[in-house]
């Protein structure tokens, strides 16, 4: 029996399928190449953990360098809080978390980072850091093309930042930015229109960060920038080898799945759907790569069905049979789980849980 043969054989026999394995030689290779490229162009890098969402992950990227982390929610926040984890980025507006008394409660125990793109959540941050009885960093978010969240033009920034210099409890920390790929020159003359303003405040900006795993290709190109933040990475997916970011052989995180039904010539289940590898496209055709059968494709789910096309292969999978798919869009995929099996030279190693899965505010 070969060495991938033999694994699948583990897997199923250990776990069952579907089953999120992923390899712990990939991963590292995958830390250490996002901490390069950082160190490279002169910033720090932040990874986003609500890709693998998991302290022990967090820790390895930590290890290799990583300043500190980003968290998407509150939540999960309070899961690397607890791990031993305190250099944190919220990178998103917390109002629901600050609302509730959960900001204020993990503010007391960590000096967070959190961001702001309206005066409504400064209002709800003060708040919270006056109940915590310790001022809040806030980062503006500003949007200079991705056309998400954030403020679109430098004299709304500037109106943040002076609400911030004016408020005891809330303390002006910098400027996070998402551009997209082609908006950093839009980027660079956001910031420096910025600088000039924070100056005319008497404020100056600590941290400027940048993100996406995607922007790896435009590191180094915002003068000024002296952090990063990137998710995928760490495992990658289709999205990233689309992005030219990532090969086959970048992609850590696999779906081992069987082939239970061929109802057809050209077509067959497996016993992964909706709730494994979730509905997210990414922008791609089908919902996932086989790598044993590139040419087949997933092409709808069930709950617990992905439905192949089979009508390209040459080769085409039998019942029984036990198949690695790469997801579209691993972070989501890897929300669904409560656990990865975590696999090293072809064995199997240990199992991470995934303990922030699951943390909606």
């Amino acid at each position: 029996m070969g060495e991938l043969a033999a694994l699948k054989t583990a897997v199923i026999e250990s776990f069952g399928t579907p089953c999120p394995v992923i390899d712990l030689d990939v991963v590292e290779r995958n830390i250490a190449r996002a901490q390069q490229l950082c160190d490279a162009a002169g910033v720090a890098n932040r990874p986003h953990i609500k890709t693998h969402k998991s302290p022990i992950l967090a820790k390895m990227q930590i290890a290799a360098g990583a300043q500190g982390i980003t968290c998407q929610k509150l939540g999960e926040a309070e899961v690397m809080a607890n791990a031993g984890i305190t250099d944190i980025v919220i990178a998103t507006n917390l109002l629901g978390a600050a609302r509730s008394g959960r900001l204020a409660a993990l503010q007391r125990r960590v000096a967070l980072k959190v961001c702001a793109d309206n005066p409504v959540s400064l209002s709800a941050y003060s708040e919270a850091a006056q109940r915590a009885e310790r001022p809040l960093d806030v980062m503006i978010e500003c949007d200079t093309g991705q056309k998400r969240a954030g403020v679109e033009t430098p004299r709304e920034a500037l109106a943040l930042a002076q609400i911030i210099r004016d408020n005891p409890w809330l303390n002006f920390a910098g400027l996070l930015f998402y551009p997209a790929l082609d908006s950093w020159p839009q980027t660079q003359v956001f910031l420096d229109e910025m600088t000039a303003g924070l100056a005319s405040l008497s404020l100056k900006h600590k941290i400027i960060s940048t993100g996406g795993t995607p922007n790896f290709a435009n590191i180094g190109k915002l003068k000024g920038a002296t952090e990063h933040r990137a998710g995928t990475c760490i495992f990658n997916d289709r999205m990233m080898i689309e992005a030219k970011f990532a090969t086959l052989g970048d992609c850590a995180l696999q779906v081992f799945t069987s082939v239970v039904s061929r109802g057809g010539e050209e077509r067959g289940i497996l016993d992964a759907g909706s709730k494994t590898l979730t509905s997210d496209t990414g922008g791609l055709e089908g919902f996932g790569l086989i790598m044993e059968h590139p040419e087949a494709r997933i092409h709808k789910f069930a709950e617990e069905h992905g439905f192949l096309d089979l009508s390209r292969c040459n080769n085409k999978p039998v019942v029984g049979d036990i198949v690695r798919v790469i997801p579209n869009h691993v972070c989501v995929a890897v929300n669904m789980v409560d656990q990865l099996v975590a696999v090293r030279g072809g064995e199997i190693a240990e199992v991470i849980p995934v303990a922030a899965r699951g943390m909606l505010v």
